[in-house]
């Protein structure tokens, strides 16, 4: 196997907003809320209670993480194959520590590479921003702190795409359809997760679903941008955690 596929996983969150709406979060955070929402574009001159329920799911301090999915790359036959996994939980607190573990266990923290799509900017962040939230320990994998930036084992496969170019966003369903790949696009899209999370009884296995074709899409993507084979659909295996 190409020795850049080495210790290295593949990542993806997905977030909803801390509680089902602007009139359950917790009062202290109420007014911090509100002058968030002030800094929002909002066209429609929506209410805070209005952009809570669909922007709060991104931002670390109002939002948490139910799903992390992760994908590995390993070889069968002499061919290149994708194990894909998950971590999902309501409780975030237990879902981080059960995370921590798998990476901190299952990998050497000194070559493990982790890598995301906008992952820099979003999953990264998000997962050690909650993590101390919860008064979960970053694993050595995540932490940035006191590593010079050639110490750093993260990939963004957007920034890969970006060339420089730091002006550039180009999200990965994008880049799917630009590099003839399979869209992780399943029953629902990222702006319905938190919908589908607050009003379906079985919506966090839809949004597992999702969270795993974006994993898929991030690898296959990745090995584009590094000119390598893509991985054949009957290489791709979803494992149960």
């Amino acid at each position: 196997m190409n020795s850049e596929l080495k210790n290295l996983l593949i990542i993806d969150i997905e977030t909803v907003s801390v509680s089902s709406s602007f009139e359950t979060l917790p009062e202290n955070l109420r007014h911090h809320w509100e002058r968030k929402a002030l800094q929002l574009r909002n066209d429609d001159e929506k209410s805070a209670s209005d952009l809570y329920f669909e922007k709060a799911g991104i931002f670390a301090e109002f939002g948490k993480i139910i799903v992390i999915a992760v994908g590995i790359f390993y070889e069968v036959e002499g061919e290149v194959a994708l194990r894909v996994t998950s971590f999902q939980d309501h409780d975030e607190a237990k879902l981080l520590y059960v995370f921590k573990v798998f990476l901190e266990t299952k990998f050497n923290q000194q070559y493990l590479k982790l890598c995301g799509h906008n992952g820099k900017e979003f999953d990264f962040p998000f997962l050690c921003r909650r993590m101390i939230i919860n008064e979960v320990s970053i694993p050595q994998a995540l932490n940035l702190s006191g590593k010079k930036p050639w110490e750093v084992q993260h990939i963004d496969t957007m920034d890969l795409w970006k060339f420089g170019d730091k002006k550039n966003y180009t999200s990965l369903d994008l880049l799917t359809s630009l590099f003839n790949i399979d869209s992780s696009k399943s029953n629902i899209d990222g702006s319905q997760v938190n919908k589908v999370y607050y009003s379906d009884n079985q919506g966090l296995m839809e949004i597992v679903n999702y969270c795993q074709g974006d994993v898929i899409a991030t690898a296959q993507v990745y090995l584009k941008l590094k000119g390598l084979p893509v991985v054949k659909k009957e290489n791709i295996t979803r494992v149960d955690q």
